[in-house]
C-alpha cells in the first residue's frame, strides 16, 4: 500500500532490505518516527499487524494533526483537497504559492499560537483544511520536502511537475481505514518517550531524519529544532536500552561516519546490535546528478532472513497470509 504523503528519506525502495529483518514473532508494533509510515503501510498490508497493538508517532505536529484528521474526518479532507486540486490547476505556482504563504503558514501560526506552543495540543486541533493543505503542499513542492525554518514556517518552494495528481480520493480513504483499524495509535511525542516503554515482545522501527554525508546534505529540519548530532547519540542510547529490555529494535541511517562508529561501541554490541550497509538512491538533491546510489545503514539486534519468503507481491497467492500469520506468531 502506498503511503498517503511523500517524505525526505521515505523507506519504500529500502523495503526489500527491511523486511529481512522484521522479527518472526512480537507482541506491539511501534514506529517512533512515523514520516511517510512506508513500513507500516506495508507491514499492515501483509497482514502481519492484525490483532496487534500498534503505535505511531512522531514529534511534528503537522504530521501527526493530518494523519490524525485523515483518519477522523476523512471526506471532509477529500473535499477540501479537490477544491485545491481545482485551483491548481487553473493557477499553477501561484496558487502554491498562496497557499503556503497566504493559508497554510498563517492558519499553521494561529493554531500553535493558540495552543500555546505545544505541538501535542496543536496536533489534536488540527483542521480538516489545514490537512488537505499540507497534503497539497507534499504532492505539489520540491520533491514532497517537509521544512521548517527557525520560525516554523513551511518554506519549501514549488516543485516542478507538469500535471501532479493531488487528490486520489480512493487512496486517501484506504489510508484512513488503515488508521482507523482496532488497536492503532497515532500519537504526538518525542522518540525518548516512545522507546522508552519499548520491552519484552515489542517491534520498534526507527526511521530518524538522517546524519548528513556532508554539510550540503543535510535535511532535519522536519521541525523548527531540526535533528542534530546530540539528537543522534540521544537516539542510539534510548535504542541500546531498548535492546536490553528485550525489544527487537531496527534503525535505519545514513553511511556516515559517526552513525557506524556509534553503533559499533561495545554498548551497541553488548546489546547485540549489528550494522549492515545496503545500497540505496538519495532522492533528495538539488543537483539531479547527485540523486546516485549510495550506502544506507540498517542497525539492528534482529537477524537476517527470518520473513524473507514472505513477500506482498505473492499476496494473490491462495492461502498466503494464513501462512504468513502462522509464521508470525
Amino acid at each position: 500500500m502506498r503511503p498517503l504523503l511523500k517524505w525526505a528519506g521515505g523507506k519504500r525502495q529500502l523495503l526489500p532490505a527491511l523486511e529481512q529483518y522484521y522479527p518472526a514473532t512480537f507482541r506491539r508494533y511501534l514506529e517512533p518516527f512515523l514520516g511517510s509510515g512506508a513500513v507500516f503501510f506495508h507491514l499492515a498490508s501483509t497482514g502481519v499487524l492484525d490483532n496487534r497493538a500498534v503505535i505511531l508517532s512522531d514529534v511534528n505536529t503537522d504530521l501527526i494533526g493530518c494523519y490524525t484528521v485523515v483518519r477522523d474526518r476523512t471526506e471532509a479532507v477529500i473535499k477540501a483537497l479537490q477544491s485545491l486540486e481545482r485551483e491548481h490547476r487553473r493557477h499553477g505556482d501561484e496558487c502554491y504559492y498562496d497557499v503556503r504563504d497566504n493559508r497554510f503558514n498563517p492558519s499553521r501560526a494561529t493554531l500553535m499560537a493558540e495552543s500555546a506552543g505545544n505541538g501535542k495540543r496543536a496536533a489534536t486541533r488540527y483542521s480538516a483544511d489545514l490537512a488537505a493543505m499540507l497534503i497539497f503542499l507534499n504532492r505539489t513542492g520540491f520533491n514532497g520536502l517537509f521544512r521548517l525554518n527557525r520560525v516554523g514556517g513551511f518554506n519549501v518552494p514549488a516543485g516542478r511537475y507538469r500535471d501532479p495528481k493531488i487528490c486520489d480520493s480512493d487512496h486517501v480513504r484506504e489510508v484512513a481505514k488503515v488508521l482507523q483499524r482496532p488497536g492503532v495509535a497515532i500519537q504526538h511525542r518525542g522518540f525518548e518517550d516512545a522507546l522508552r516503554e519499548a520491552g519484552d515482545g515489542d517491534f520498534v522501527y526507527c526511521d530518524p531524519p538522517y546524519a548528513p554525508l556532508s554539510r550540503t546534505s543535510s535535511f532535519a529540519n522536519y521541525t523548527a529544532a531540526g535533528f542534530a548530532s546530540l539528537d543522534q547519540q540521544r537516539l542510539m542510547e534510548a535504542v541500546i536500552r531498548a535492546c536490553r529490555r528485550g525489544a527487537r529494535v531496527v534503525v535505519s541511517n545514513s553511511s556516515a561516519p559517526e552513525i557506524e562508529t556509534a553503533y559499533r561501541t561495545r554498548a551497541a554490541r553488548q546489546a547485540k546490535i549489528a550494522v549492515h550497509r545496503v545500497p540505496a538512491r538519495r532522492a533528495i538533491n538539488s543537483r539531479a546528478s547527485a540523486r546516485g546510489p549510495v550506502d544506507e545503514l540498517i542497525i539492528t539486534n534482529v537477524k537476517a532472513g527470518v520473513l524473507a519468503a514472505v513477500k506482498p507481491r505473492m499476496a494473490k497467492a491462495p492461502g498466503l497470509k494464513t501462512r504468513a500469520a502462522a509464521l508470525i506468531r
